[in-house]
Formats: structure tokens, sequence, C-alpha cells
């Protein structure tokens, strides 16, 4: 069992890719941001590759399966990004980046068992290669790596660690086990959205801050900051989950679906097909011919998922997405004007500009 060649990555890249290549970055102090953000994902970029390694075979293989695979980094510039509100890429951000980088990575391979996924980063997920065991070990793993390098940095970053961790499972949790006692689906759903991927993104918000000296005032707005724009991420990935342009997604349309997975849409259409039957009977067929399916492709379960994305509930959603990232970009205001708080915002921006 060889691993495959290690991907670098040009960190431009990753810069461009969430907006900050853009033109109204053209001050000498939008130049030096960006340029520290490069320098930094550079780094970050080596301290993945050293850091997902193990002296067994097996474990260095399926650990870089993923890394291998790309990604796009978002979790690590965040941090690279709010650090210029201090000190900058300074090796301790560099280390926490690299260390939720990991754990991002590590959460991938247990998401991908719990939803029996069949691809990720467009390649076969890591369980459909060697089965649910092996991925759910690998995963725990790379939570294991994690930990370690973020004991590196002391107490703060272990607590940070930790708390992000269990609202991490806790997210997990609540989704599989669904709302409980009568309560409101789609607010229980925002609330597993924000512990499942904003508690993440706003962990990497919160590093960068902390471990570049910035002011502690600076903490809160950057957590909110994270933590909405990780629920307007995830909202945009459920506009994409329908998508019916797998190669670009690396995703087979209705993946969530078909897995189980209520996602904001569908919860929309419930909510309405209690008035309009033309919604229940579109909640029935996605039911039955998708959710039900055990994930098996069928004509009829692509023809309900395409009546979802062309359903207004999902326009709606898109439009609920932008309205997190506008009250992610409202959290800033405490922030001093400068390149940090306008690249923030653009990034906000390109977060929702990927459904397009």
């Amino acid at each position: 069992m060889k691993p495959s060649a290690p991907v670098i990555r040009r960190s431009s890249s990753v810069t461009s890719q969430l907006g900050l290549g853009d033109r109204i970055f053209s001050t000498a102090a939008d130049r030096v941001l960006v340029a520290g953000i490069d320098a930094g994902i550079v780094q970050v970029e080596a301290g993945l590759l050293a850091e997902v390694t193990f002296a067994d075979e097996i474990a260095n293989v399926t650990s870089r399966y993923l890394l291998n695979a790309g990604g796009k980094r978002v979790r690590p510039m965040l941090a690279l990004l709010t650090a210029h509100l201090g000190a900058g890429s300074v090796p301790d951000v560099v280390t926490a980046a690299t260390a939720i980088e990991i754990t991002h990575l590590a959460s991938l391979y247990h998401d991908d068992v719990m939803d029996d996924a069949e691809k990720r980063r467009g390649i076969p997920s890591a369980q459909t290669v060697w089965g649910n065991s092996v991925a759910i070990l690998t995963g725990d793993l790379l939570f294991a790596r994690a930990s370690q390098l973020m004991a590196r940095l002391g107490e703060r970053a272990i607590r940070l660690q930790a708390d992000t961790f269990e609202r991490l499972v806790l997210g997990q949790l609540h989704e599989t086990v669904g709302a409980q006692g009568g309560a409101d689906p789609v607010q229980h759903y925002i609330q597993v959205l924000a512990d499942k991927t904003g508690s993440l993104i706003a962990a990497a918000a919160q590093a960068g801050v902390v471990f570049s000296g910035a002011p502690g005032e600076f903490e809160r707005p950057v957590v909110l900051f994270g933590e909405r724009i990780g629920v307007a991420f995830q909202l945009i990935d459920d506009v994409i989950d329908l998508s019916p342009q797998p190669e670009s997604t690396g995703k087979v349309p209705g993946t969530d679906l078909r897995a189980g997975v209520a996602t904001l849409p569908l919860l929309r259409l419930r909510e309405r097909a209690e008035t309009d039957a033309s919604a229940a009977s579109l909640v029935t067929r996605l039911e039955q011919d998708v959710m039900s399916s055990g994930g098996e492709p069928s004509a009829v379960a692509d023809a309900a998922i395409t009546a979802l994305r062309e359903h207004e509930v999902t326009a709606e959603t898109l439009a609920e997405a932008h309205g997190w990232a506008r009250n992610a970009v409202a959290a800033l205001e405490p922030l001093p004007a400068g390149s940090v708080k306008k690249a923030l915002t653009r990034f906000a921006e390109t977060i929702v500009e990927r459904s397009s």
C-alpha cells in the first residue's frame, strides 16, 4: 500500500479563491496582508504534510488520503487573516492553524461514514476504499494529532481545542437524533450547523487573534463572525448539494438527502406542506424515493431531487445564507477599519458566491 504523491498547493490560489486577490485589495497595506497570508499558508501546507505522517504504513496512507485530495484551506486562511489584527503569521498562529485544519480533516472521515457518502473532494470517500472501521480510526488518529499540536501552545489552546471538539460532536449527535420534544426543526437544524461547522470556523478566527497577541476585545467579534459565516457556508452547501454538476461539486446530487439528512430546503418544504398539497406531494416523493432509498441511484430519485432544486424553497435557502453572511459582517463593527476588516468582509461575500 503506497501513499499517493504529496500535493503542494500554491498559496496564491488560496487567497485568490477566497476573494483576497481582487482588485479592491490594491493598497500597500492590503498587499502586505495578502503576502503575509500567502506565506503563512505555505508554512501550514508544510506543517500538514509533516504532521499527517505516521510510522505505521497503513495509518500513513489513510491519514494522507483526503489531505492529498486538496481542500480550500478556509480555516487556516481565516486564522492567518485574523492574526493580522496582532503580530501576524507568527509560529504559534501557524501551529494553531495547522491543528485546526487537521481537526477539520478528521471530521470529514467521520462525516462520510455517518452520511455513507460515496465521494469527498472528487475522489471515492475513505470508507468506500477501506471500510467504515478504518475510516473512523483514521479520523481518531487525526483528532489525536491535532490535540498534540494544540498542546504545544499551552492550556489556552487545549481548552479551545477541547471546547470546539465537544461542539463538533454534539452537533453531529443532535443531527443524528433529530429535533426532540416538539422543538422547531429549522431552529434545531441551524443550531446543528452552528455546532458542526460554525464552531470550527469560529475557533480558527479566534485562534488567529489569541496566538498573535491581538487585543482581547477583538475575540468576541471574530468568534461571532466565524460562527455566522459557518452557518452561511453550510446553507450554501445545502444548495450545492442539489447541484446537477457533480464534476464541479465532487458530490453526487442530493448526497445529503440520500443519506437521510433533512437539509434546509427540505425543512422549509415540510413547513409549506402543512397548507400546500403540491409541497406535501414533493415531500412524500423525497422521503420515499430519496431518503428511504438507501442511497441507491434511480430515475425517480433524481427527478425528486431536481424538483426540489427548482422549488422556491431552495432559492429561499440561498437568501437565508446571504442573510447569515450579512450578519457575520455586522459582527465585525467593533474591529478597526483597514485591510483585515475589508478582507473579512470580502471573505464573507465569497463564501455565499460559491453557489453561482
